[in-house]
């Protein structure tokens, strides 16, 4: 069993940082798809950034390119989403998640239902 727990969202300017956290507990092995997603108010949810919990490759949607980095600190069991450059249609609530196997990170991007294991979410908003 896994356990993702998530902090570090808030409230922030456009333009402005933010660094989520997900700590994550339980078994997980290099293989495990890890990942953060979004769901805006109204919005279906969607990847944002995926990474292979023993590995260095790393996918991100289009709109975040550039602005968001997707990292992991295995000494901490814990995955991080550094948010730079934020803009109001970054507001969302972000959740991480973790799969015990994907096709590839580009896949499980686009397939967050495929998830077996969910952190509560935290909240980011972004004001103009």
């Amino acid at each position: 069993q896994v356990q993702l727990v998530e902090s570090g969202g808030g409230s922030v300017q456009a333009g402005g940082s933010l660094r989520l956290s997900c700590v994550a507990s339980g078994s997980i092995s290099r293989s495990t798809c890890m990942g953060w997603f979004r769901q805006g108010q109204g919005k279906e949810r969607e990847g944002v950034a995926t990474v292979y919990a023993g590995g260095s490759s790393t996918v991100y949607t289009e709109s975040v390119k550039g602005r968001f980095t997707v990292s992991r600190d295995n000494s901490k069991n814990t995955l991080y989403l550094q948010m730079n450059s934020l803009k109001p249609e970054d507001s969302a609530m972000y959740s991480c998640a973790a799969a015990k196997s994907c096709a590839t990170l580009g896949w499980f991007l686009r397939h967050p239902q495929e998830s077996d294991y969910w952190g509560q979410g935290t909240q980011v908003t972004v004001s103009s």
